[in-house]
């Protein structure tokens, strides 16, 4: 599996201010990727797509507000509220040994330790101590499972695949 050439960082959440600033909500909120890059390219819902030169960028504990060339209104900010937002794999640093771009995983075919196809990676959800990968399969339930060695014994990027041990629910009905 080749590597894409864009990353999708996380979203344009909402206008910040009248001067066309916006605040970007990255999925990871740990992710410096703003502070290193000089360009970004936005996807608005309704599948325009921008290349647009970074400006300035004030982190905030919940987003990240930015001023981008060219958008330097209330009403030009407000046109890119729910766009996706990807950085250039080549403006940034590659991941050390064992780590990978949350961004690389989105897609990867899930497969139990059988080697039984349970769906691909749709989205990654930070909301705790490590990622939830949301696997999605047609016909088949969600599964939800915490991005850590317990539970994702491998990941193969370049083959498009990863192994997981979903979660056992018990039924006390």
């Amino acid at each position: 599996m080749t590597p894409r050439p864009l990353l999708e960082l996380g979203y344009v959440a909402r206008a910040h201010g009248i001067q066309g600033e916006i605040a970007i909500r990255t999925f990871d909120a740990a992710s410096e990727a703003l502070d290193v890059v000089e360009r970004l390219s936005v996807r608005t819902r309704a599948g325009e797509e921008r290349v647009l030169r970074i400006e300035d960028v004030r982190p905030t504990p919940k987003e990240n507000i930015v001023a981008l060339e060219g958008v330097d209104s209330r009403e030009a900010a407000e046109a890119l509220v729910g766009a996706a937002v990807f950085v250039y794999r080549e403006d940034l640093e590659p991941p050390e040994e064992g780590q990978f771009f949350q961004g690389d995983l989105v897609g990867l075919t899930a497969v139990d330790e059988s080697g039984q196809a349970l769906g691909q990676v749709a989205e990654i959800w930070n909301t705790g101590e490590v990622p939830n990968l949301v696997i999605r399969g047609e016909g088949k339930p969600e599964i939800i499972v915490p991005f850590a060695d317990e539970f994702v014994p491998t990941v193969d990027v370049a083959g498009g695949k990863i192994v997981v041990r979903p979660l056992e629910y018990e039924d006390d009905r």
